[in-house]
């Protein structure tokens, strides 16, 4: 433990400093341009922080002063009560030293984004008619806990096959803190099961993969219109008379990035016009958020790859009823109650375990650039 690299990191003036700003700034809301609770869970933060500091650079002076009784020998009367406590203070400060990186960590991990509603696309994989159930299985799996919570549902863009499968289908779900439950769903999941058109009960594995993207707001992304083919073309599949007799359906086209969306869920070329620019907006907008940010580096190649089957962040396996993350290794088995929309342990579970692993990471990052 090198007690001048620990106080030196402390920086308990810059700290005390930011958490002053922060308090004049909440005392004064009509001063704030942004959101008034980012503001206030910044101040938690720091003034968390600041607590931590303040703790390690007085029990850092304390020691100090047992080292210079130290270091004049027995004949000082407190030399053997100074010998007594120099191992447990040294203890105290490492241990409240890592609590106050942990924090620091911590913060470094949340995402700005975490309060946003989300665009969720899903694609069918590998498996032809069952990935495509599967599919479907995995969009009522969201929307149905999207709506559990009061969240808003708007189906954006859909291609259904014969069987009521989805080969792909993208929906805004508009909620508080929706990207935070469901940001880490994004990558290919497996299922393992009989499907309803196999006669010989051999049990099929398919792909299905998940894409969980921020929804942007205007200010966020800005757009030239000449940069848009915008094409309208009459609506295909179910959707009622008015959608399949009219012009109603809008492909655009950015022709920088070569982004394309879509949508044809209402009989309005307007509306489906406005939900496929949010949906453009939202991809460019996780597109530059990767390009601009290392440590959200989930690329969307990484989520989606190729939906090969080998490529999965978890799997449903019907025969043994059991839900498994691979990447926290950490299996459910009430499979069928996850896919009718229980997923908050789930989730909740799930991101406290890829958040440790991040943590874990971080801290030996730490502890070998020292």
């Amino acid at each position: 433990m090198d007690i001048n690299t620990i106080e030196k990191e402390l920086d308990l003036e810059g700290i005390t400093s930011k958490k002053n700003s922060l308090e004049k700034t909440l005392s004064e809301p009509n001063s704030i341009s942004g959101n008034i609770g980012e503001v206030a869970s910044e101040l938690s933060y720091y003034t968390k922080l600041h607590s931590f500091s303040f703790s390690i650079s007085k029990m850092i002076k304390d020691y100090r002063e047992i080292l210079d009784i130290i270091v004049q020998g027995p004949q000082n009367e407190l030399y053997e009560i100074a010998l007594s406590e120099k191992s447990s203070l040294e203890e105290q400060i490492d241990e409240q030293y890592h609590k106050r990186l942990e924090l620091e960590i911590e913060h470094e991990l949340g995402d700005p984004d975490d309060n946003r509603s989300v665009l969720l696309e899903i694609r069918a994989g590998a498996g032809g008619e069952e990935a495509a159930l599967f599919a479907a299985d995995l969009f009522k799996m969201y929307t149905q806990y999207g709506s559990n919570k009061g969240w808003a549902i708007e189906l954006v863009d859909s291609n259904v096959n014969d069987n009521g499968g989805f080969k792909e289908v993208v929906a805004h779900i508009k909620g508080a803190n929706a990207y935070k439950a469901l940001k880490y769903e994004s990558g290919v999941h497996r299922v393992q099961r009989v499907p309803i058109t196999e006669s010989s009960g051999r049990i099929h594995t398919s792909t299905a993969s998940v894409a969980i993207m921020p929804e942007a707001r205007e200010i966020d992304i800005q757009i030239d219109p000449q940069d848009l083919r915008i094409d309208v073309m009459r609506a295909t599949g179910a959707g009622g008379q008015n959608v399949n007799r009219t012009d109603s359906a809008v492909r655009i086209t950015h022709l920088p990035s070569g982004i394309v969306v879509s949508c044809q869920e209402t009989k309005h070329q307007d509306q489906n016009k406005e939900k496929a620019m949010n949906l453009l907006r939202s991809r460019l907008y996780d597109k530059k958020k990767q390009e601009e940010d290392e440590k959200r580096s989930k690329l969307r190649s990484s989520q989606i790859g190729n939906s090969m089957r080998a490529e999965k962040i978890r799997t449903y396996n019907f025969p043994q009823t059991r839900v498994t993350d691979h990447r926290i290794k950490k299996s459910w088995f009430n499979i069928d109650m996850i896919l009718a929309g229980d997923i908050g342990e789930m989730l909740e579970e799930t991101t406290k375990g890829i958040q440790k692993l991040q943590l874990e990471q971080r801290l030996k990052e730490k502890n070998d650039s020292k």
